[in-house]
């Protein structure tokens, strides 16, 4: 029988006769959602939310953000709607995408703003909540919470994700009360780990955190590692990719491979998509879309 996870459309093959008796719920080995297996005949299918990726690891230097708006851009021009949050004080997002908003997420989380005002749109099928450095006052905001704090992101967002078919939300170096936040909102993570000895050790650490998170909310999973500056150029970047390879297994993506044309792309407000169509960097993040979408007949 064929079975399509409600939240990415994933469609699995399953023999009905391994389903063990009295088995209700399915887990997606894509995005690890979990649904009804067997659905009332009569029910009417359930639109299916929209996909909440968080690109985030505790190190800085390795991407996140090329990463952010890249698998968001992406996914716009695969003909999704997109939202892209920027959940850091650098606010670099925006800057990615040559725009300069006169609001974003701090106007939204505190309600000075409606989301029709704080919502920009960047791109054809993407729309943007910028950050910046205004987003300090909604860490301590968070902090003066008695309690649910850590749903503030949550209680912002959830109002108007419907409108998108994917969420993805940038986040800062370190680990603070917005971070948690998007660990509470989030449903997948993308981890980019630049190909270095150092980010290996920040992974470690990062997984510890997110452990300590799961056991308030087992919904959310790490379900991408991207290798990212991966540069044939310099000492042993194989052996590394070898290691993360076999620590983490089908978690692992296809590498980013290094090229100068994504540094330089931002100086342009463009996409690398946009600067350089036929970069290798276009093209790794091309095949991280196919990867997320599970489509690979994308941008044949």
């Amino acid at each position: 029988m064929k079975v399509i996870c409600p939240q990415c459309r994933k469609e699995h093959n399953v023999d009905e006769s391994k389903i063990p008796a009295g088995a209700k719920v399915a887990q997606c080995r894509a995005c690890g959602h979990r649904f009804p297996l067997f659905e009332p005949a009569a029910a009417e299918p359930e639109k299916p939310k929209a996909r909440r990726i968080g690109v985030t690891l505790s190190k800085g230097g390795v991407g996140k953000t090329t990463t952010a708006v890249s698998l968001a851009a992406g996914l716009a021009l695969a003909g999704y709607k997109v939202l892209l949050v920027d959940t850091d004080t650098q606010g670099q997002a925006a800057y990615v995408l040559g725009m300069k908003p006169k609001a974003g997420l701090t106007e939204l989380v505190t309600g000075e703003l409606p989301p029709e005002e704080t919502i920009v749109q960047a791109r054809e099928n993407l729309w943007l909540l910028a950050g910046g450095r205004s987003l300090a006052g909604i860490k301590r905001l968070i902090d003066r919470k008695d309690f649910g704090g850590e749903l503030t992101l949550v209680e912002a967002l959830e109002p108007i994700e419907k409108d998108y078919d994917y969420v993805i939300v940038d986040t800062s170096p370190g680990w603070d009360p917005l971070t948690v936040n998007v660990l509470f909102y989030v449903y997948e993570l993308i981890t980019p780990v630049s190909l270095e000895v150092m980010t290996l050790q920040g992974l470690v650490e990062f997984l510890k955190s997110l452990s300590s998170i799961q056991k308030y909310r087992a919904d959310v999973t790490l379900n991408y590692i991207l290798p990212t500056f991966l540069d044939k150029r310099i000492k042993n970047p194989d052996a590394i990719l070898d290691k993360l390879k076999d620590l983490y297994g089908e978690y692992v993506c296809t590498p980013i491979r290094y090229n100068v044309r994504l540094s330089e792309s931002p100086a342009y407000g463009k996409t690398i998509f946009e600067y350089a169509p036929g970069s290798h960097g276009s093209q790794d993040y091309r095949d991280l879309v196919r990867k997320i979408t599970g489509r690979p007949e994308l941008f044949a």
